[in-house]
C-alpha cells in the first residue's frame, strides 16, 4: 500500500496536515503517520478522506490509477455488516473456507469469522490484501457502490 496520495490530495487543495487532521476528527500527529506510511490509516478515516476529496479508496490505495468516485453512486458510510458479507460471498465464490481465507491473507480463521459476522470492522490492510490477492475492488467490497455487485454469479 502506498498512501502518498493523501498528501498529493491534500497539497493540491492547499490544506495544511493541521487542517485535514480536523476535519478527520484526528491529531496532527496521527494524520502526519498516515502520510509518511509509518501507519496505516484505519478504514473508517481512509472512507472519510475520500468522501472529502470525492476520490474513490481504489484511487488513493493504488489499486487503480483512475478515479472511479464520479461514476459510481456512493453511500457515504461503510457499514461492517456489509463488508462482512461481501468477504462471505467472496471467500463462498471462490470455493474457500475460512480456514483457506486466512491462510492466504496470513490471518487466523477467527478474525475471517468476526469480520465476516460484522462483528469487527475490517482492517485497511486486510481489505487491500483481499482486493488484490481476488483483483477486487476496495470501494466494492466496503459497499460504497451501491449499484455494482461485488462478484458476478
Amino acid at each position: 500500500m502506498n498512501f502518498s496520495k493523501l498528501a498529493i490530495l491534500r497539497n493540491k487543495k492547499e490544506i495544511s496536515q493541521r487542517e485535514m487532521a480536523k476535519i478527520l476528527q484526528v491529531s496532527k500527529s496521527t494524520y502526519a503517520r498516515w502520510e509518511t506510511q509509518e501507519e496505516i490509516i484505519p478504514l473508517y478515516h481512509l472512507t472519510n478522506f475520500c468522501e472529502y476529496f470525492k476520490v474513490s479508496m481504489d484511487y488513493i490505495l493504488g489499486i487503480s490509477n483512475i478515479n472511479k468516485y464520479h461514476n459510481y453512486d456512493y453511500k457515504k458510510k461503510i457499514d461492517k455488516t456489509t463488508i462482512g458479507n461481501n468477504i462471505k460471498l467472496v471467500r463462498k465464490k471462490n470455493k474457500l473456507t475460512q480456514k483457506d481465507l486466512a491462510k492466504i491473507l496470513n490471518t487466523s480463521q477467527s478474525t475471517i469469522s468476526a469480520y465476516e459476522n460484522g462483528k469487527t470492522l475490517v482492517l485497511t490492510a486486510f481489505i487491500y490484501s483481499l482486493a488484490t490477492q481476488f483483483n477486487l475492488s476496495v470501494d466494492k467490497l466496503c459497499g460504497r457502490n451501491k449499484n455494482q455487485k461485488v462478484v458476478k454469479n
